[in-house]
């Protein structure tokens, strides 16, 4: 039977995510000006304040998508808006593979064309200091708030079971290690090393491309009904396997179907004899919210009599 809106066992827990991602927004954004206002004509320092704008898409999909979830089906939406949450994982993933490739491509460039990043001096309350300074204190600063949200929205995520918050949660990682490499090639390049800058940006986007490929490949797989797959990995989820088996030893002549909608594991069986009581003496799920039985099919030979 399928669902309507968001499951009681989880509205807390939403409306937590949905604090999390506000706060994401406010500190993000903050962080993205004032790296706008040190960045200078350092490559790490603009390809981290590029890759913190990036990371607002994932909060910005999330709140929308948590949004829309909400709603009851209706006349052009008959099935409801549960796979809007299947959208907005593909979104966030296409974000995360386009802060990996951007990174990756002008750190190669840097590279291949030998640029050599000056870092100058400015006049700060009638001092000169060199500007390395002020780039790596907004780069201190863009760290702190990715390590914090990021843990904090991981279990939260897990407990939703939403890959587009999860997705989120990589996304801070990325920030954090983007902000570590600048802080080390900036230093690089105050130690006379030029390819430091361009080095340390080119190290981070094969972590950050890696966490977007497989999220792209996950996401992908759901809109086009794969099996449900586990939060953090391309393997079948747990939860899938054990029910699929308890379905398969109930009824060995049936054909059983799984597919992911969103936070929600969708199950088709064709050929049982009886709908009534299609679940009796399977053990639930861990989170027994997300089994939604979207048809049970019985034979015509079996319906006739």
């Amino acid at each position: 039977m399928r669902q309507v809106g968001l499951p009681d066992a989880i509205r807390s827990e939403m409306k937590r995510a949905l604090r999390l991602e506000y706060w994401t927004l406010a500190w993000i954004g903050s962080i993205v000006i004032v790296m706008y206002l040190a960045m200078g004509s350092s490559q790490a320092m603009k390809s981290a304040w590029l890759e913190d704008l990036l990371s607002l898409v994932p909060a910005i999909v999330f709140i929308i998508a948590a949004h829309f979830e909400r709603r009851a089906p209706d006349d052009k939406f008959r099935y409801g808006y549960s796979r809007v949450n299947s959208l907005a994982f593909l979104i966030a993933a296409v974000a995360l593979v386009s802060v990996g490739g951007f990174l990756l491509f002008e750190s190669a460039k840097s590279l291949l064309m030998q640029e050599h990043p000056s870092i100058g001096l400015i006049s700060l309350l009638g001092h000169e200091i060199w500007l390395g300074w002020v780039m790596i204190a907004a780069l201190t600063y863009s760290v702190i708030p990715p390590v914090i949200l990021g843990r904090i929205k991981l279990p939260v995520a897990r407990t939703l079971q939403d890959k587009v918050l999860h997705t989120d949660a990589l996304m801070q990682k990325a920030d954090w290690m983007t902000g570590l490499a600048g802080v080390a090639g900036i230093l690089g390049v105050g130690l006379g090393y030029w390819w430091a800058d361009a080095a340390a940006s080119a190290f981070i986007s094969f972590a950050i491309l890696r966490d977007g490929v497989y999220n792209l490949r996950i996401s992908t797989a759901e809109l086009i009904d794969g099996m449900p797959r586990e939060l953090d990995s391309e393997d079948i989820a747990a939860d899938a396997r054990k029910l699929e088996a308890a379905l398969n030893a109930k009824y060995p002549d049936a054909e059983i179907r799984m597919r992911e909608s969103g936070r929600f594991i969708l199950v088709q069986i064709t050929g049982v004899a009886n709908s009534e009581n299609i679940m009796a003496g399977i053990e639930p799920l861990e989170r027994p919210w997300r089994l939604e039985i979207a048809s049970v099919e019985i034979p015509s030979s079996v319906s006739e009599r």
